[in-house]
This record gives C-alpha cells, structure tokens and sequence, in this order.
C-alpha cells in the first residue's frame, strides 16, 4: 500500500480510537487514560505499517518490533500508575478542568483529537523505514537498533528503580536519588528521548529519512518546555519542598552527570 495511503489510513483510525476513548474517559471520569492509549497507541500504528507498508520484510519486522515493545512498554507502565490512582485524576487533567470549566468537553474532546494528530505525526519514522525496499541493513540502522537497546533498558531502569523507592514507606516524603536518579533528575525523560532519536536514526537510512528528525526534536521540546520537567518539578517542589530544592542544586536536570559536591 501507498505511504500516503498508510498515513491517511492510520490517522483516520487514530482519530476514530481517541473519540471511542473521550467517551470512556467521560464515562470513568477520568482523562488521564488519554495518557495510556497514547503511548500504547504507536503499537498499532507500527503493525499496520509493517503488515502493509511495501519495504523489505525484515526491516519491517524489525523497526515494528523496535517501536511496539517501546509503546507497549510505556503503556503498560502508565496504565498501572493511572489504574493505581484512580479515581484521583492526574494534576494536569484536573488543572484542565479549572482553565476550561466554561466550555470544558468540547475543548477536552479537541485535546484527545490533538493527542490522536500528534501520535500519527511521530509515527513518521516506522512508516519511513517500514517503506524502505534496500534487501540489506544500512549501518544506520544498526546504529539505531543499538541505541534503542541502550535507551529502552534505561528508561526501563529508571521506571523500576523509581517504583521500588515509592514501594518503600520508609521512603515516604524523601526524594529519590539512588541508582539512575542519583545522576539525573529526570533519566526516564532522557532515555525516552533517546528512544527517539533511535527512531529517527535508523529512519535516516531511508528515502527522505530525514524527514523524521523533527520527531526527536519535537519531543524534547515538549520534555524541557511543556510537559515534562517544568511541570513535574513544580509538583515536587510543592509536595517535597526543600528536600527537592536541595536536589536540583546538586542533580543534572535531564543529561545523566555527576552530582555537585557543594551546591
């Protein structure tokens, strides 16, 4: 089938996924569940690249298991912290309903079609491999298959290391600063970053792979400036206080590095 074609196909069906989820999530009362089917969506999205796109079968094979693992991984671990906290609602969904209490279910049911958009527009690196027809692995792509290794089992990593902590009431009120989170603030949000670019480079060894490079750079603009450290940060400055203030003076932000010894 046509790239074109494929593209048009995934967006419909993403758009027709995310109205049925507005309705659940109207119906639960809880959108944060937007959160879930997003990041469990690109699997989906990956198959249907792979079954139909017209590239080489192995690399298909490859890059839909390179991004269905991810998504499906990410998905599982937010569906547990979603399902966990219900029916408390994410903070920024609850903010949501404050900003637009005068017309809030149009505008949420908008969000959902935006977040629908947006997953097929990052998908742009499996369709780009997925369309390849070289019979062989280019050295990119090598390169991209290893990086995402690297990325997956940091981010991985980073999750469990987080979760244990949290499991831990000893720990409650502290802020976690063992294993990974002892070099960085945010490792998660770096290893999924790098997952992208791992996306993005081994869709660099396709016909206009170029093109995908707007997706790591996109993502690591919504990570720095929307909604990822600047909005998980305020949270725990109000919840963990000076504690936290204490740790962003010695932690990196984003990039793993040694701590500050004199903050």
């Amino acid at each position: 089938m046509s790239p074109w074609l494929l593209l048009l196909l995934a967006l419909v069906s993403a758009s027709a996924l995310f109205a049925m989820l507005f309705a659940v999530a109207r119906r639960i009362d809880n959108y944060g569940v937007v959160d879930v089917v997003w990041s469990a969506g690109f699997a989906p999205v990956a198959v249907l690249y792979g079954l139909l796109a017209p590239g080489d079968p192995v690399r298909r094979m490859l890059i839909t298991i390179m991004a269905g693992l991810w998504s499906l991984r990410l998905g599982f671990y937010l569906g547990r912290r979603v399902l966990g906290h219900h029916p408390v609602e994410d903070g920024r969904y609850q903010q949501l309903r404050r900003d637009w209490a005068a017309n809030f279910a149009p505008k949420m049911f908008f969000f959902f079609q935006a977040q629908a958009l947006l997953l097929v527009a990052l998908s742009a690196p499996f369709l780009l491999a997925a369309a390849n027809p070289a019979g062989r692995l280019h050295a990119l792509e090598y390169a991209g298959f290893t990086l995402w290794v690297v990325a997956l089992a940091g981010e991985t990593l980073a999750d469990a290391q987080l979760a244990a902590f949290k499991r831990d009431p000893a720990n409650r009120g502290r802020v976690c600063d063992r294993g990974l989170w002892h070099y960085s603030r945010h490792p998660n949000y770096f290893f999924e970053w790098l997952v992208w670019v791992a996306f993005a480079l081994f869709a660099l060894a396709s016909s206009w792979g170029w093109v995908a490079l707007y997706c790591p750079a996109l993502m690591l603009f919504f990570l720095l400036k929307v909604t990822g450290i600047g909005y998980t940060e305020s949270q725990l400055l109000r919840s963990k206080g000076e504690a936290f203030r204490a740790y962003q003076q010695r932690t990196s932000a984003f990039v793993p590095w040694f701590p500050k010894k004199n903050p």
